[in-house]
């Protein structure tokens, strides 16, 4: 069960199955071929990174990488939690031709139009 949590320091926490997510930001922009999403995910690797498509339900879930200091924080403002959101994708994309690639802690997921719903020109006979 998920519970969407409390929006904390302009961060919406979920809860699910005794985790914490945290739900990152994304910008989507729409293409004539597509629509393209970026989604920040500070601190994670394409190892840590998990994105499935079920139906037209995509999630993406990134895992940070583990502590790398072997002393206690004296001042921390980071959480340890993972990243978790989830999309209801619109029918006329092809979910056939999703790319994704990940730069810098930011994944690039290239969501193309399939072809029945791109704008085309009818040629007009007579």
């Amino acid at each position: 069960m998920n519970t969407v949590a409390k929006r904390e320091n302009n961060e919406v926490l979920e809860h699910s199955q005794e985790r914490l997510f945290i739900c990152p930001q994304v910008n989507i922009f729409e293409t004539k071929e597509g629509y393209l999403l970026e989604a920040d995910l500070p601190g994670v690797t394409k190892e840590g990174l998990e994105v499935t498509l079920e139906g037209t339900t995509l999630t993406l879930v990134g895992r940070r990488a583990g502590e790398k200091f072997s002393a206690d924080p004296l001042y921390r403002e980071s959480k340890g939690a993972d990243y978790r959101r989830v999309f209801e994708l619109d029918p006329g994309i092809d979910t056939t031709r999703i790319n994704a690639r990940v730069e810098d802690g930011v994944l690039y997921l290239e969501l193309p139009k399939a072809e029945a719903v791109k704008p085309r020109k009818i040629q007009i006979q007579g």
